[in-house]
């Protein structure tokens, strides 16, 4: 009798040309990379979590989207000859020659609890949830630390002062990957602050569009439930044309 298969085998086999790039036969140019001290040879030119599916490790947690949107694979690294220590998103970050790359440990990143609509709009609000901002010593460490490039240090100076929208604006694209509280000295979890700010901003700061009040009235009334049920008996091709010829809110 055949034996059956886990769910996971099924899935890495159906994704054995992704985890390793190309066929091992094809594979012209290899790096030689270092997975908890020890060594691997990888095709040159795929992600480190390519690499490290190459290698054989199987990722159980830690691995999402695999596309740098989730956060879930926050990594760091060094580079052979080089102290500094470098993070960066495994699933989108090409492997080098000589790259030492290491497990993180759990960062205890606890969210704090709160209802933003009992909330001030002020300062306060920033350390009453998140004291450990007031140690910031404006190292620059969770800026240098992110990979989306945010100005992680200035939208947290911004908290300090009380600027929500320099708060929301900067931290926009933040996926929570959680590796400017993973390096920063004095403690605060930056990514938590920052939803905060936007929460708070987001309920307090900006004003209510006439038109988005007004479309949300028209779904209670159930304005789209016929055009709804419609798109649900579409098939794929059916609804990509719809998609590709739906009509754009203006800017």
């Amino acid at each position: 009798m055949k034996e059956k298969k886990s769910i996971m085998d099924r899935i890495a086999e159906s994704n054995r040309s992704v985890t390793s790039g190309i066929d091992e036969k094809d594979i012209k140019n290899w790096v030689n990379i270092y997975i908890m001290g020890k060594a691997y040879k990888v095709p040159a030119g795929v992600t480190i979590m390519q690499a490290m599916e190459y290698s054989g490790y199987r990722f159980v947690r830690s691995a999402g989207c695999r596309a740098g949107f989730c956060g879930a694979c926050a990594t760091v690294y060094r580079k052979a000859g080089d102290y500094k220590l470098q993070s960066a998103m495994a699933c989108q970050t090409r492997v080098e020659d000589g790259m030492f790359l290491v497990q993180i440990p759990f960062a205890p990143a606890e969210k704090a609890s709160y209802d933003i609509h009992k909330e001030k709009y002020d300062t306060n609000v920033f350390y009453k949830y998140y004291p450990s901002l007031a140690k910031c010593v404006s190292c620059n460490t969770c800026t240098k630390s992110c990979p989306q490039d945010l100005e992680v240090m200035d939208y947290i100076q911004a908290a300090i002062r009380g600027d929500f929208e320099t708060v929301a604006e900067e931290s926009f694209d933040c996926i929570q990957c959680g590796l400017c509280a993973i390096r920063c000295p004095a403690e605060i979890v930056q990514y938590h602050v920052a939803q905060l700010g936007r929460r708070m901003y987001g309920l307090y700061g900006c004003e209510t569009p006439g038109h988005l009040t007004q479309r949300v009235k028209e779904i209670q009334e159930g304005k789209f439930d016929k055009d709804f049920e419609n798109i649900l008996k579409k098939n794929k091709k059916e609804l990509e044309k719809m998609y590709a010829e739906r009509e754009r809110e203006k800017d």
